[in-house]
């Protein structure tokens, strides 16, 4: 559920180039903020999912599999 998020007290020239930013991006001033806002943010996902990765590849490594386009093949010549 969005939630609506004031912010008070922004120096001028940091409103300035946000309104700046906005416009060189042609987005509203409120949605440039959303942006900033997610692109800040996304980094916390994004390091979470390298950290289980970098685990499973731990927990494979050194075992034996069979490339995926063997198995594709195989898939299709039983066909």
């Amino acid at each position: 559920m969005p939630v609506s998020l004031h912010v008070r007290n922004i120096d001028d020239d940091i409103a300035i180039a946000l309104k700046k930013r906005a416009q060189e991006n042609n987005r509203s001033a409120e949605a440039e903020h959303r942006e900033i806002l997610r692109k800040a943010l996304t980094p916390r996902i994004d390091a979470e999912w390298e950290r289980r990765a970098a685990a499973l590849r731990d927990a494979t490594k050194g075992k034996l599999s069979t490339p995926s386009e063997i198995l594709i093949r195989e898939d299709r010549d039983s066909r």
